[in-house]
């Protein structure tokens, strides 16, 4: 025994058994064996190799095939045994299942008695049972070798079968065991985890199918059951499995966050003196990428929080010079990659590893070429059929460890995005005043949607930058065996591709500045979406619209010049195996007429050229998307390390009193002047500190430095417990109203009730449709200015909180609605009475009952002390109101007001006000509907984003292609057509001359099939630059028209559009979408036109070489056909839902960006960053589906181009004698390109389709309902009109939507020249509806309105809203010059500009600034104070100076005497005008000329203020509970 097993072991390990040679002794039958082997094995080969009936020796059969599985099993059992020690998931129960499992390998020990195997494997079941584990890989794989090495012993005893009956007991037993082990046990009794319930019994792919495959084949089987469905009927996102745990936002940030903490906190350790981790701590907190402290661990989340407490340490250079590295590696993106290549490393090592087993299955199948089987004619069929089943084997393994590896990559790729999504939308949280100044919404919003697409292709490519290298080394290796020293002309052609390319990337890289343009193309349409009201009242849509198609025109002319070269780079390299062979070819026929080509010379290295094609293909491509990523993590990098607000500005519990600042100088960013100065301040605990002050004093300042919102530059800062804070614009989410006001607390019934009541929240629950229920939408929208105030401040009240900063809560409400709240909820008898609070107040009525005044001057406290006290100093505050009683003798106290406004610069700006949107009355007014809506919709506003279902329609891709133009689509087929026909006509010319006879040693004409060869080459490489440029400026033009037509439409939409769309669905629309449209969209194209004229090509030609192929072509077409058409609709399906799931992700970062300040006052970083990880997992749910759906496809299809293959190679064997070596090696050659070419149309067909969903989507706002033409083709409007600015209402009547109660009934007015008349009335009473009528916001829905005697309704939008004039109540500007603010068209000179800016009283502001009026104003003029927006308003009415003017409460955000200021410009400049004034504030229009009271959409009174008094009617009472009266 002892002796035979040495000759088996002989037989495995010398050369001439081992597989190459075994296959060159086919290919070369001429090698004798070596003459040192002995006797025993020259028969052993006998048996084997050299015989028409081959089978292995016994010696082998009982020795290494029995031993083979165990050796494996028991060198793997130690390590996998380890892995279960470490491994408790409970015990599993004794099932049905596990005591089969138990009992076959029992019975296999018993029929074979040397099977110690089988006993370590019930040994390890058993394990495996007591810890949980429900299915072994291990033991697959053992089962899976042992049932393959008996299939050997199998065929010879079969002849037997009397005698061998223990062997097919033992190998059923075996094969048993292999299928039992495909299905794994219960779960343990323990496991509590719990899985989303999906339809068709199905919940995971751990249910029911086998956990221990690769992760591929857990999700291919998994998938095909989605398939069915789908393919029945439209999948819904509740019909996709559950992410997996370690998929989940939750698993994969927390360990990115706390690790890098870990690490330097060690590195600062090592390199100083310190013990006092606190300290080092507080060194860690100026790490950008730390952004979470909850996702620390314990015991450092406690030291962090203490160190906010601890004196800071010594400055220490090499901490300071640490530090600045860190700083310099974030910037750069290095930092960033080095932590996410920690976190996913060791998961993409293990996709490295299986296209590492792919390259090495790839390089096999050339060697095992049918060619030499073809020259011998004594060779027996077994040996071809051998061959033909190896290249099929070779290239299925291939295959299946191919899409393994492009699975982990893409698991790594989602993983990565979604850990980048988090960091980013942390740092948003935390960044600090100056650097959101610098990072606007849309840029943002750029990072998480295409920067992190640029990182996921990266991970897809990234190894084929080192991978392709090596494939090509050893591709030009076997070439020189193949070729000798030729192949170096063949390396030479290859370095010279190189530089080229790497010069074609580095251009490139360079022309990344479509980034910049894109970056402020969605910026600005951010800005858009968000003022899109007052756009309309101004008709300034042509000017934006025009704003962002120049964005949009540099943005593509950047793209055109890199899709150039990029079309140079993708021509070379698809080009370079054409050039190579050309080279190679050439110099070996050219240097010796002794060499010839025959057909094992030339298609073996053609076979090698083909796979050498694949990587100098990738190549380009990933040195393409590695540059790109590169630049995104340089973005990413530069916003991570944003500056940030420093957690220990603000102390917690340094003082026993409510709030203390102490020395205090801040400031909004590290340069510039402070905003405060010398701030000492002590409030005490319960106490109510009321803040005063004229415009820019710093009040908001104040409460902002509290909040530890600004730069600390000296001082000690400390709050007493929680803060709840009220801003002075309100921020309110895309909620219920129940929501916003609980704002995550648990609702207690009592004291809600309580709140709502001293809120004076009541009356507008019995409007709203809902109740509490009703749905708000984005920032408020459809809630008038002093609801959300109301609501803002019910949510600070609710919170219970220790600290109360009120910012000026009161400005937006009536003032008995003020009166009202200050009583029952800020004063000393509120509910608020027991709590601190600091109030920024401009009402002079509730300074008496302050317990402490501050009164600020230019960020300065000047005086301070209680009302008493200030009025006894008889100082500047005393004289202010000496001076105000003095010129305001007949109001009583409750209607005087400071008003005032905030400088602050971190919230954005709401844009409806007081002024109430359309969906706004819509809500309120509405009472009763025709048509009853279901009871869960009741009280929805906003409209989720929503996914078609079925297959793309034919339609989108006409609409695509039409967009293109029929004078492009057809030259691109006749050169794609060019190029495949020059391909397949330089192939057959290589096959006829290997093929050509051999004339004593040489080949005649060489020199002229060289020039042919290299003529069809060179117009193939011509074609190939044709096409891809072609397209590439096919897709520019569609995607241009596109993005046109998207922005039209938007545009054109009415307002109500916009307030039941979500920003995030638009914007999704004009980045996710439209860069797809721009890049993938053509690129897909150019991928699955050119394969699919490929596999055009190899079809051709395995036709024209074995016409019986057309017998197995025909059924694989069919089958192709029926699983591509299988997968397409499920597919597209899921796109649309991985889309559809996207834009609430960029919604919650807007909300959540805007709203940072008020989020990190009530310490809700962490329900908000749940929310944010809930929203990308949702999206995630649909991804993870869509990439393996491809891998599914990819293997099925692939399998069938391996059919292809072994149909290809067997009619080959069959039809040896009657056919050339030339043609089958071309046939054959080109028939196992096929599994690649299936491959890549698969994935461009899918990319296409997918895809062109972007299309369908941006196409959706196509049929909405649009406005009334902007202007009218032939219009005789007078270019002066209006002239004299009188307006009449004729039974003029409004209705928001078709069965909702009218918001106007019947209303008749006639407005006089140069009449001043004010409109006032309460909470839903129609005064806002009448302003909206009157700019067409809202559409007549019978009457009419003439404005000196034309009826507005005949004349275009833009020639109405442009010839007159509103002033909002919310001043909202856009990024860009403060000139474009006031005139965006340049319709004035700078001369009337400025005229404009002294009447506004803004001239010596803007004088003093450096760029004058081309002073940059940030997004949503956030670096200008509140009152200075608001100048900035009155200023753009100076400048148009119509003859109507609206006014919808325009100096609420300004001070007393500025107010005087505005009102006497008003009066003098509008002297000539009409003018109409919506008024809360009814002493601002005392001395108009009419008024008008409005209830329930009627007038009820009109007529002089005088008059209206005297008649003690609904005004009157209106003006008592002011107190003018």
């Amino acid at each position: 025994l002892i002796s035979n097993s040495v000759c088996s072991l002989h037989f495995l390990f010398l050369p001439p058994p081992s597989l190459p040679l075994s296959l060159l002794l086919s290919i070369y039958p001429s090698i004798p064996l070596p003459p040192s082997l002995p006797p025993i094995l020259s028969q052993d080969w006998n048996v084997t190799w050299y015989t028409p009936h081959p089978d292995l020796t016994q010696c082998f059969q009982h020795t290494v095939l029995v031993w083979f599985p165990c050796i494996f099993l028991w060198f793997c059992s130690p390590l996998y045994l380890l892995h279960l020690w470490f491994t408790d998931r409970g015990r599993i129960p004794l099932t049905t299942l596990c005591c089969a499992k138990t009992v076959s390998p029992s019975g296999v020990s018993a029929c074979q008695m040397y099977e110690v195997g089988d006993l370590l494997a019930v040994c390890m079941m058993q394990w495996e049972r007591m810890k949980g584990c429900r299915s072994s890989v291990l033991l697959f794989l053992f089962w899976t070798l042992a049932v393959i090495c008996s299939l050997v012993p199998l065929r010879g005893n079969i002849q037997q079968i009397v005698d061998k009956v223990s062997f097919f007991i033992y190998f059923s037993l075996q094969l048993t065991q292999l299928i039992l082990s495909c299905f794994s046990d219960q779960r343990p009794n323990t496991d509590k985890h719990t899985y989303r319930k999906v339809p068709n019994t199905f919940t995971t792919p751990t249910e029911r199918y086998p956990t221990h495959l690769p992760h591929l084949q857990k999700g291919t089987q998994h998938i095909y059951h989605t398939y069915r469905k789908g393919y029945r009927s439209p999948l819904q996102a509740d019909d996709l499995w559950s992410l997996r745990d370690e998929d989940s936002s939750d698993r994969i940030i927390r360990p990115i966050l706390w690790r890098p903490l870990l690490n330097i906190f060690r590195s600062l350790k090592s390199l100083t003196n310190i013990s006092d981790q606190s300290t080092c701590l507080k060194v860690c907190h100026r790490l950008p990428y730390i952004l979470d402290p909850l996702s620390l661990p314990n015991h450092l989340r406690m030291e962090r929080s203490l160190s906010g407490s601890c004196p800071a340490g010594p400055k220490l250079t090499e901490q300071t010079q640490l530090l600045k590295k860190l700083k310099q590696e974030q910037s750069s993106g290095f930092c960033l990659f080095r932590v996410l290549a920690r976190s996913f490393g060791p998961f993409f090592l293990r996709g490295t590893f299986c296209i590492i087993i792919h390259d090495a299955f790839m390089f096999s199948v050339p060697q095992v070429l049918l060619l030499g089987f073809m020259h011998d004619e004594d060779s027996p069929l077994w040996k071809g059929y051998m061959f033909a089943f190896l290249m099929f084997l070779l290239s299925s393994l291939q295959s299946l460890f191919n899409h393994q590896y492009m699975y982990s990559c893409f698991t790594v790729g989602m993983r990565v995005k979604t850990a980048v999504m988090g960091l980013v939308y942390r740092k948003s949280l935390l960044i600090s005043g100056a650097a959101r100044r610098s990072c606007t919404v849309g840029e943002i919003v750029n990072l998480v949607s295409t920067d992190t697409q640029k990182l996921m292709d990266m991970v897809v490519y990234f190894n084929a930058v080192w991978v392709a290298p090596i494939e090509i080394t050893l591709c030009l290796f076997f070439l020189w065996q193949r070729l000798g020293p030729s192949a170096l002309a063949g390396i030479a052609t290859v370095i010279l591709i190189f530089p080229l390319n790497g010069f074609i990337a580095k251009m490139r890289s360079k022309l990344q500045v479509q980034m910049r343009y894109t970056d402020s193309r969605i910026k600005l349409m951010n800005e858009i979406l968000s003022g899109i009201k007052i756009l309309k009242f101004y008709a300034w849509e042509r000017a934006f619209l025009e704003w962002v198609l120049g964005y949009r025109e540099k943005e593509l002319n950047a793209l055109k010049r890199s899709q150039v070269l990029y079309s140079i780079s993708i021509a070379s390299f698809n080009s370079s195996s054409f050039l190579v062979t050309f080279a190679m070819f050439g110099v070996y026929v050219l240097i010796d007429d002794k060499n010839v080509l025959d057909a094992q010379k030339v298609f073996v290295s053609m076979a090698l050229i083909n796979i050498l094609k694949t990587p100098l293909s990738q190549l380009p491509f990933a040195m393409s998307t590695t540059m790109q990523a590169i630049v995104s993590l340089k973005r990413l990098g530069k916003f991570l390390c944003q500056d940030e607000l420093k957690p220990d500005s603000v102390n917690r519990e340094l003082y026993s009193d409510g709030v203390v600042i102490e020395s205090g100088t801040f400031g909004w960013s590290k340069e510039g002047p402070p905003c405060l100065r010398r701030i000492d301040v002590r409030v005490k605990k319960g106490s109510l500190v009321a803040v005063v002050g004229h415009v820019g004093s710093g009040k908001s300042s104040l409460l902002s430095a509290m909040l530890g919102e600004t730069e600390k530059r000296s001082g000690q800062v400390s709050v007493k417990g929680s803060v709840a804070y009220v801003p002075q614009q309100a921020w309110i989410q895309n909620a219920t109203l129940k929501d916003n006001i609980m704002f995550g607390q648990e609702r207690k019934e009592s004291w809600y009730h309580r709140v709502v009541e001293a809120c004076a929240l009541l009356p507008d629950l019995e409007i709203l449709p809902a109740g509490d229920g009703t749905e708000i939408g984005e920032k408020g929208l459809n809630l008038s200015g002093g609801q959300k105030q109301r609501v803002s401040l019910a949510r600070a009240v609710y919170r219970k909180a220790d600290v109360y900063l009120l910012d000026d809560p009161l400005s937006a409400v009536d003032t008995h609605v003020g009166q009202h709240i200050f009583e029952r909820v800020v004063g000393p008898r509120g509910l608020l009475k027991d709590k601190t609070r600091v109030l920024v107040t401009h009402g002079l009525s509730y300074l008496p009952q302050a317990d402490l005044i501050l009164v600020m001057v230019e960020g300065e406290i000047t005086e301070m002390g209680s009302y008493l006290e200030l009025m006894g100093r008889k100082g500047a505050f005393a004289e202010f109101i000496r001076l105000i009683d003095c010129s305001n003798p007949h109001q009583t106290p409750s209607c005087l007001h400071l008003y005032i406004f905030w400088d602050g610069l971190h919230l954005s700006v709401c844009i409806s006000g007081d002024m109430m949107s359309s969906a706004s009355v819509q809500t309120m007014e509405a009472s009763d509907t025709e048509d009853m809506e279901p009871a869960e919709d009741v009280g929805r506003l906003t409209e989720a984003d929503k996914a078609n279902t079925g297959r793309v329609k034919l339609q989108m891709y006409v609409e695509y292609f039409r967009t293109i133009g029929t004078a492009l689509i057809i030259p691109i087929i006749l050169l794609y057509a060019f190029q495949q026909a020059a391909s397949l006509a330089y192939n057959y010319w290589l096959s006829l001359w290997a093929d050509d006879p051999i004339i004593n040693g040489t080949q005649i004409d060489t020199d002229l099939k060289l020039g042919v060869f290299g003529a069809l080459g060179f117009a193939q490489g011509v074609a190939i630059f044709g096409t891809t440029v072609a397209i590439s400026l096919g897709g520019i033009i569609a995607s241009r028209h596109l993005h046109q037509d998207l922005l039209s439409n938007v545009l054109r939409s009415p307002m109500a559009f916009f307030e039941v769309t979500p920003s995030g669905n638009l914007l999704n629309r004009f980045s996710k979408e439209v860069d797809a449209i721009d890049c993938m969209i053509p690129d897909g194209l150019k991928m699955m036109l050119g394969y699919l004229f490929k596999l055009l090509e190899v079809c051709i030609i395995v036709l024209v070489a074995m016409p019986f192929a057309g017998v197995v072509l025909l059924p694989l077409t069919l089958l192709y056909a029926f699983i591509q058409s299988f997968y397409v609709a499920t597919s597209c399906q899921l796109r649309r839902l991985e889309a559809v799931s996207r834009s609430p992700i960029y919604t919650h970062f807007n909300e959540t960006i805007q709203g940072a300040s008020v989020i990190r006052a009530f310490s809700e970083q962490e329900r908000f960053i749940q929310q944010a990880n809930t929203r990308i997992d949702h999206n995630q749910t649909s991804y993870f589906p869509r990439f393996v759906a491809t891998r599914w496809l990819a293997v099925n299809l692939e399998f069938l181009g391996n059919l292809l293959v072994l149909s290809a190679a067997t009619l080959a064997v069959m039809g040896r004698n009657t056919l050339s070596p030339g043609i089958v090696g071309l046939a054959v050659s080109h028939s196992l390109q096929v599994t690649g070419i299936l491959s890549w149309i698969v994935r461009s067909w899918t990319d296409v389709e997918n895809n062109i969903v972007s299309v369908e989507r941006v196409k959706e706002y196509a049929d909405t309902p649009k406005e009334a033409p902007w202007t009218i083709e032939g219009s005789t409007l007078p270019l002066a009109w209006p002239i004299h600015g009188t307006m009449e209402l004729e039974e003029y009547g409004l209705q928001y939507r078709k069965g909702l109660d009218w918001a106007l009934r019947g209303v008749s007015l006639s407005i006089q020249e140069r009449e001043k008349v004010g409109i006032v009335g309460r909470t839903g009473a129609g005064k806002s509806s009448l302003a909206l009528g009157i700019f067409r916001i809202l559409e007549a829905a019978k009457g009419e309105i003439y404005i000196d005697g034309i009826n507005i309704a005949q004349i275009g939008l833009h020639e109405l809203r442009s010839r007159i004039t509103i002033i909002p109540q919310d001043p909202v500007l856009f990024s860009g010059s403060l000139r474009m603010n006031l005139d965006p068209f340049d319709s004035y000179s700078d001369e009337e500009v400025w005229r404009a800016l002294e009447l506004a009283h803004l001239k010596s502001f803007v004088s003093g600034l450096p760029d004058k009026l081309k002073h940059e104003c940030s997004e949503g003029g956030e670096n200008l104070s509140l009152g200075q927006r608001q100048l900035v308003c009155l200023a753009r009415a100076l400048l148009r100076k119509t003859k109507i003017l609206v006014l919808d409460e325009a100096t609420a955000a300004v001070d007393l005497e500025t107010d005087n200021l505005i009102q006497s410009t008003i009066r003098t400049q509008f002297d000539d005008c009409t003018v109409l004034t919506i008024a809360h504030r009814l002493n601002t229009i005392m001395d108009y000329t009419r008024v008008i009271v409005m209830d329930r959409g009627l007038i009820t009174e009109m007529d002089s203020p005088s008059n209206l008094i005297s008649q003690r009617g609904q005004f009157y009472s209106m003006c008592q509970e002011a107190g003018l009266v």
